[in-house]
């Protein structure tokens, strides 16, 4: 039986970017992964440049490429609607620079359609992984934010933030409705939930390459995190309803 896959980018203004990026990942999907029935989705979130025109051209342009507008901004709130709206068999995303080499999709497809995983999630910070460019100051930062999560919260995944992910359908219908945020530590909301419901969650090391044209404000961004991850912390764990794991699992 053909699985099939819906790859979620992200944009925000992003006119330069998005026609070569959106070429390179159709060809990479389309040469490593002929088993699968894959789909691009172009999920521009407030986009005030021509990215809307350019993604719409995209999608008339490919068979294999859709588009989906929001009007609010916010990358998590992206995910959540894309994500909660396809009917594929696995959901991910990447970033639309594509830092991260396409290369490790394959073996995190593996792990949650073959090993029994439900999320894979490319890692900077795991032994094998390389970095190439970044910054010292967002390295810091990285490891910082690292070792503040795995401490407060004893998790078994080190990097939370890498723009590089795979959900099963079960994983993104029963843990994605649970997170709260919509920006960027909805990433770090959804793997912390996930791994405190019992999810399983492989880290796959990946060769990340830094873009110097990141929209990340380093400033805004961390103190976004700390102020979720105390909510996390001291508001409680949202947990996945039994009733509804239980169908999911047996139907």
């Amino acid at each position: 039986m053909t699985i099939s896959l819906d790859v979620v980018v992200p944009v925000l203004n992003e006119e330069k970017a998005l026609p070569p990026r959106i070429g390179d990942l159709v060809e990479f999907l389309g040469a490593s992964l002929t088993e699968y029935d894959w789909r691009i989705v172009i999920a521009d979130n407030g986009s005030t440049d021509s990215t809307p025109e350019i993604a719409r051209r995209l999608a008339s342009e490919q068979d294999r490429v859709g588009y989906v507008r929001l009007e609010q901004r916010g990358r998590g709130r992206a995910l959540r609607k894309v994500w909660l709206e396809s009917r594929a068999d696995i959901v991910g995303y990447t970033d639309v620079d594509l830092s991260t080499d396409l290369g490790a999709l394959v073996q995190m497809l593996k792990a949650v359609s073959e090993d029994g995983y439900d999320l894979a999630i490319g890692s900077r910070l795991r032994k094998g992984a390389r970095v190439v460019g970044r910054p010292f100051k967002r390295e810091v930062v990285s490891r910082g934010y690292s070792l503040l999560f795995r401490t407060m919260f004893q998790t078994g995944f080190r990097d939370a933030q890498c723009g590089f992910k795979v959900l099963t359908r079960r994983a993104a219908d029963e843990v994605v409705p649970l997170v709260v945020d919509t920006g960027w530590f909805f990433d770090s909301e959804l793997l912390i939930l996930a791994e405190k419901n019992g999810y399983r969650i492989k880290e796959v090391p990946v060769t990340w390459t830094d873009d110097p044209d990141s929209r990340v404000k380093i400033i805004s961004t961390a103190y976004d995190d700390l102020k979720g991850l105390l909510r996390l912390r001291f508001g409680g764990i949202r947990r996945v309803s039994k009733r509804l794991s239980e169908r999911e699992s047996t139907g």
